[in-house]
């Protein structure tokens, strides 16, 4: 892969260079194990992987930038104590970490979604980080940065999200030989529309793992195809 773009601090002073967001919006979570709270989702822009099962190609780009004090308030408006900062992938903007740390002061319960691939050492504590680890179906597998399991704290959460059979057994593997379902909860996500959950269900049972399925529950709640929700 080529070199990471990225959205760099030029020394302006804390908290001063912009975030290009995507979309802020209240929804019910829909994922991790705060599946179905009230959350509000901040979306940044920007992501250095390609997913071929992706759902949120359209924060690939556009959007607008926004100072980490005018999100935060937008944030406060909606009125819910649970934020996720999500994209794309929201590591590629330094800022992001400014953003997170200001929610954190602001009394949030702060969720980040993440790809896996850029370091997450620089993550406040506090910060409750879902690493996406990638299968072989996303054909971003080689993307994993495999450090990160060292940097995964107690807040941590596992998720992987398998297209078929070989993305389990992969998986299966993965969570034996690096102990995960005993250090963090591990999420199985079938891709929406492409695997069966009863199918999903049964290769979980049958592993004798405690592993959690999880469904996208917005996908159930609303059109899959919606944005905003």
């Amino acid at each position: 892969m080529g070199a990471t773009p990225r959205f760099e601090h030029h020394g302006r002073g804390p908290y001063t260079s912009p975030v290009r967001i995507s979309e802020i919006f209240r929804s019910l979570q829909g994922e991790s194990t705060f599946a179905g709270l009230p959350c509000t989702f901040v979306r940044t822009t920007g992501c250095n992987l390609r997913c071929r099962y992706c759902d949120t190609a359209y924060a690939f780009s556009g959007g607008s930038e926004m100072s980490v004090a005018d999100i935060t308030a937008q944030v406060a408006t909606l009125g819910t104590r649970l934020v996720e900062v999500t994209g794309g992938e929201p590591l590629l903007q330094d800022e992001t970490v400014a953003l997170m740390t200001t929610l954190l002061a602001h009394g949030h319960t702060v969720l980040l979604e993440t790809g896996g691939s850029l370091p997450i050492d620089a993550v406040p504590a506090g910060v409750h980080v879902i690493l996406d680890i990638k299968t072989p179906s996303s054909g971003e597998a080689e993307a994993n940065l495999w450090g990160n399991l060292d940097r995964l704290d107690a807040h941590g959460e596992v998720k992987l999200v398998v297209g078929d059979r070989r993305d389990f057994d992969w998986g299966i593997d993965l969570v034996r030989r690096h102990r995960l379902s005993e250090r963090w909860p591990v999420l199985i996500s079938p891709v929406h529309g492409t695997l069966a959950a009863d199918e999903v269900a049964a290769w979980i049972l049958e592993s004798g793992l405690p592993l959690r399925l999880q469904l996208q529950l917005h996908k159930y709640v609303w059109d899959p195809a919606r944005t905003g929700v």
